[in-house]
């Protein structure tokens, strides 16, 4: 976490105050979104009784489709959630946590080749045996976290092989950085897409910065020297190869030597990977890095203040080469990530604009994003701020590949942090 320069010096004692109760309304809210709708929704709807496990889709009527394929990265990520919340806040969350962890292992776990298979069918046999590079980050991060919240010594080991099989296959010792993917047996694919919306490339910002965070989080897990090497890489990889200075955006997709391929930009990408550089950084303990990615993380967050955020508090999907919006769609995972993003921004510069930002993206979770009927957050909004529905968009589920308790919950959990050490700052 970005160490905060908070501009309370010279306030007065009643300013002081008054910044102390509004930061703690805001970690009372954002409390209660977590452990009140967002937490209770994964635990009453996607678990799997009958088949084990978790349902790989529940539809916007709470409906599960007991045969629908289930991800690597949908199972990851719930082990990852209730890790984290064991972690961040206590042990109710463990029968969950532990059925997350069980499930990765038995059922995604290649015991032939390693790694984790892309995707099983509703019973739990594999359906897509190949070794996405992204999965197997989100694989470590997961029995990262597990390990870091339950102490699993199993879960670590695991984590560190799947950190061994990232090295051994997808590492590019020429160029640097990752390849995409891989077939079973580690074989290279000509199809090495992440989704039928991305772009058939040997590299890509998605999976690189996801390996970055993932790599930070086993640093944290198991303190390992190599790692922390690969980690101090992957930063400058991320830095020199992936981030476009003279836009303030990161590229998107590359070919082997890092030639950029698209003109497309992020807008959520571009801040979520603005505080994982400094996480990652800070994690390192690397202080000429850590001013580094603080000045960068403050560059991409600027550049999605002035291209990305509406005057409503939400922010587009995506932009052009021109970095004016061209899909002014909301999506759920966006504004979790710009939440976090600014208000890291305001922790490094002290600049209230960001500030106001994250405040004002977290009322448009409020009043926009939370699904007040069905629970958990809508998927995706129109521009209005109106939910996209199924026969517009098939793909509008409350759980699905993508759609998972990762970003919201994280978001939840990093802010309440960063605003309870902020309350602290300001009562002093």
């Amino acid at each position: 976490m970005a160490a905060a320069h908070d501009d309370i010096t010279g306030q007065s004692s009643e300013a002081r105050e008054g910044c102390a109760l509004a930061e703690t309304d805001w970690v009372d809210r954002i409390r209660a979104e977590l452990v009140g709708n967002i937490l209770p929704f994964w635990l009453n709807y996607s678990v799997d009784r009958e088949n084990g496990g978790f349902y790989g889709l529940v539809d916007t009527t709470r409906t599960a489709d007991k045969k629908s394929p289930r991800s690597c990265v949908l199972n990851a990520r719930i082990l990852w959630t209730f890790s984290a919340a064991v972690h961040g806040l206590g042990g109710a969350y463990r029968e969950t946590a532990d059925r997350a962890f069980a499930y990765l292992i038995d059922k995604f776990w290649d015991r032939e080749h390693g790694g984790l298979f892309w995707m099983v069918d509703g019973r739990g046999d594999p359906l897509s045996t190949r070794k996405q590079i992204y999965g197997q980050a989100f694989g470590i991060y997961g029995l990262a976290e597990f390990h870091r919240a339950t102490g699993s010594a199993t879960a670590l080991e695991r984590a560190k092989r799947l950190f061994q099989l990232i090295e051994e296959h997808g590492r590019d010792s020429f160029f640097g950085g990752y390849l995409e993917a891989f077939g079973r047996d580690w074989r290279p694919l000509e199809d090495m897409r992440l989704s039928e919306k991305d772009m058939n490339c040997p590299k890509s910002m998605n999976t690189h910065l996801h390996v970055m965070e993932a790599y930070t989080n086993l640093l944290r897990a198991s303190g390992d020297p190599v790692v922390r090497v690969r980690l101090a890489d992957l930063v400058n990889v991320v830095i020199d190869r992936i981030v476009d200075a003279d836009s303030g955006h990161l590229r998107m997709f590359f070919d082997q030597r890092w030639k950029s391929l698209s003109g497309t930009i992020s807008y959520g990408h571009d801040i979520e990977a603005s505080w994982l550089l400094v996480e990652a950084a800070e994690t390192l303990g690397d202080n000429a890095l850590i001013a580094r990615c603080r000045e960068l993380a403050v560059t991409l967050a600027a550049t999605v203040y002035r291209g990305g955020l509406g005057p409503d508090g939400g922010v587009s999907y995506e932009g052009g080469a021109s970095c004016a919006a061209i899909d002014t769609t909301r999506h759920w995972w966006v504004q979790a990530e710009a939440l976090v993003g600014f208000y890291s921004a305001y922790q490094i510069s002290g600049d209230v604009r960001f500030l106001n930002a994250s405040r004002r993206v977290w009322d448009y979770i409020e009043t926009r994003v939370v699904d007040r009927k069905s629970g958990e957050w809508h998927a995706k909004l129109s521009l209005e701020g109106l939910p996209v529905t199924v026969q517009e968009d098939p793909d509008v589920n409350l759980i699905g590949p993508w759609k998972c308790p990762y970003h919201n919950s994280r978001a939840c959990l990093e802010m309440l942090e960063r605003l309870r050490g902020r309350s602290a700052a300001c009562a002093t």
